[in-house]
């Protein structure tokens, strides 16, 4: 999953790259308003988090347009004060949760986990398909009832064929939602991340549930096509 953190506190912002990406998130950055429009407007995120006072844009501006240009990416503002006025408002404007400055980390984690559940329309955190179980929160993976090791990049993707089970999918949409904007590595990196998913979940199985579909990309499902 994908995220962007506007937010002009370089360290704060800082801190929550570092849990997000040891959570198996990419994770892009903002350091002003202007700069955090631009990438929500013109990049695919799963959830945004947004600081209220910001530089040349404030966050209720930044909520406001991209709620008008009916970008839909689910909203968690942060702040260091708030009155009623100010939560009405902004969720009157768009934004999806609010979290107080200063906030723990793992309360933050879990909502941005239940907010991305909610626009994906999954009301638990653990996703199936035949004896594959997923929890992206609890960083299990279970196939047949035998737990499964896997890196937080590893799950990453997992999680993403999860969320789009029985589709297929690009190498383009993998490497747009699991690698960050300033990614510069190798071009068969997804290539590589599928091989290593094949090995640890389909190996010693009879029933293959990752699918290579060629000139297109992949998918997760209980049938190849």
């Amino acid at each position: 999953m994908r995220v962007l953190i506007i937010e002009d506190e370089r360290r704060l912002s800082s801190v929550i790259k570092k849990g997000l990406v040891e959570d198996g998130f990419a994770v892009d950055q903002a350091f002003d308003g202007e700069e955090g429009l631009f990438l929500a407007r013109s990049e695919a995120y799963d959830l945004i988090i947004l600081d209220l006072t910001l530089s040349k844009v404030d966050g209720m501006q930044i909520c406001s347009q991209l709620r008008k240009k009916n970008i839909k990416t689910p909203i968690i503002m942060l702040t260091a004060k708030i009155t009623m006025e100010d939560k009405i408002k902004g969720l009157d404007i768009g934004a999806d949760d609010y979290m107080t400055k200063p906030f723990s980390f793992l309360e933050l984690r879990s909502r941005i986990h239940a907010l991305i559940r909610r626009s994906k329309q999954h009301a638990s955190s653990q996703l199936s398909i035949a004896d594959l179980e997923v929890d992206p929160l609890k960083h299990s993976v279970i196939r047949a009832g035998k737990q499964i090791r896997l890196t937080p990049k590893e799950l990453a993707v997992l999680e993403f064929l999860m969320h789009h089970k029985q589709e297929v999918v690009s190498r383009t949409m993998i490497l747009e939602h699991v690698w960050d904007y300033n990614f510069d590595g190798m071009s068969n990196i997804v290539d590589v991340f599928i091989a290593t998913l094949r090995k640890k979940i389909d190996g010693g199985h009879k029933q293959k549930l990752i699918h290579t579909i060629h000139g297109v990309g992949y998918k997760i499902g209980e049938k190849g096509v």
